[in-house]
C-alpha cells in the first residue's frame, strides 16, 4: 500500500533544490513534506489540526505528560490547536524518516459532511484532541495523487480542492469518523473548547480568567476546566505558558528580544521567572538555546 504514495514523496524529494533534508516547500499553504536521514532531537511548537502521515520512519509527539508514537503507513490525527513537542526516533541514511502532513480545511470539512447521505455520530465519550489510526489505501491513494499533483503548479487550485474533499470524505467515514466529525460540529465540544483556545491565543500575554474562557465556551468553568484538560492534558494555565514560552522562543530566535525584552512582550513579569520555566520546557536556558538553536538553522 505504501509503494505509491512513498515514490511519490521520494520523487518531490529528489526534484527539490532544497536539498535532502528537512521540510520541503509544497506552494499549498498547510501542506509540508519532510525528510530526515538522522535522529532528531525534541522540537516544540503549536500542532494545528491535520494529517500528520509517516511513510517510512517513526516519530515521537510529546503532550504535556503524554507520549504517542506512530511509524510506518500510520496516521496522526490532530483535531485541536496544542502545544507539543515531537522528534523523529526511527530515521537513518540508508531509510530515512519521509512523511507529509497537511493541515484541515474546516469549512470544506464542514461542507462534505452536509452532503454525506449518513453523517458520522460523534464518539460519546470526550477523548485526547489527537490520535493515531493505520492509513487506509483510499487516504494514502490521495496523498500520493496530492504529491504528483505538485509537479504541475497551474493545476494545483483547479484540482487540489477535490483532492481534499475526498481526504474528507475518507476520513469522515472512516473507522475514527466519529472523533473527526467533531472538528465540525458547531456545539460540539471539541468546537466550543477550540473557540476558548482561540480566545487564549490571541490574548497568551494577558492575565488568564477561567470566567472568560468558560464564556467563550459556553460553558460553565467547572464542566469547561474538566473538558478542556481531556482534550488537551494540561490545564488552560497550563496550556498558556506553553504559548508564551514558544513565542518568546520564536522572537529571541528572530533576533526581535533578548532574554528580558522577550519574557515581559510574552506576559511574564519577572525575567528570572521566565528563565526557570523556560529551562523546565525546553531543557536549556533561554540563552544557549537560541545560539544553538541559530547554529543550527545555519
Amino acid at each position: 500500500m505504501s509503494s505509491a504514495l512513498k515514490d511519490a514523496l521520494t520523487h518531490f524529494i529528489e526534484a527539490s533544490p532544497d536539498g535532502d533534508n528537512g521540510i520541503f516547500p509544497t506552494g499549498i499553504d498547510g501542506l509540508h513534506i519532510m525528510r530526515s536521514t538522522e535522529l532528531k532531537m525534541p522540537h516544540a511548537m503549536i500542532y494545528r489540526p491535520a494529517l500528520c502521515v509517516i511513510v517510512q520512519g517513526a516519530k515521537q509527539l510529546m503532550l504535556h505528560d503524554r507520549v504517542i508514537d506512530y511509524a510506518e503507513m500510520q496516521a496522526l490525527i490532530i483535531s485541536i490547536e496544542l502545544p507539543a513537542s515531537g522528534r523523529v526516533i526511527e530515521a537513518s541514511p540508508e531509510k530515512p524518516y519521509i512523511a507529509i502532513s497537511l493541515e484541515f480545511d474546516v469549512g470544506m470539512m464542514r461542507e462534505v459532511m452536509e452532503q454525506l447521505d449518513t453523517p458520522p455520530k460523534p464518539a460519546g465519550s470526550a477523548r485526547l484532541g489527537i490520535f493515531v489510526e493505520d492509513l487506509s489505501q483510499p487516504l494514502a491513494d490521495c496523498l500520493a495523487r496530492l504529491t504528483r499533483l505538485l509537479a504541475t503548479p497551474k493545476a494545483v487550485p483547479v484540482l487540489y480542492p477535490a483532492i481534499m474533499r475526498e481526504i474528507c470524505f475518507w476520513l469522515l467515514t472512516g473507522p475514527n469518523g466519529g472523533e473527526v466529525c467533531k472538528l465540525v460540529l458547531p456545539d460540539g465540544q471539541t468546537r466550543r473548547i477550540a473557540d476558548a483556545i482561540r480566545l487564549l491565543r490571541d490574548n497568551f500575554a494577558e492575565p488568564v480568567r477561567i470566567e472568560q474562557l468558560a464564556a467563550a465556551a459556553r460553558m460553565s468553568p467547572s464542566s469547561f476546566h474538566q473538558h478542556f484538560k481531556t482534550l488537551t492534558s494540561m490545564t488552560p494555565l497550563q496550556y498558556q505558558k506553553q504559548m508564551r514560552l514558544l513565542e518568546a522562543r520564536r522572537l529571541m530566535v528572530a533576533g526581535h528580544a533578548n532574554v528580558e525584552s522577550a519574557a515581559y512582550r510574552v506576559g511574564y513579569e519577572s525575567a528570572s521567572q521566565f528563565s526557570r520555566e523556560y529551562t523546565r520546557m525546553f531543557g536549556t536556558p533561554p540563552k544557549r538555546d537560541v545560539a544553538e538553536m541559530r547554529m543550527a538553522a545555519e
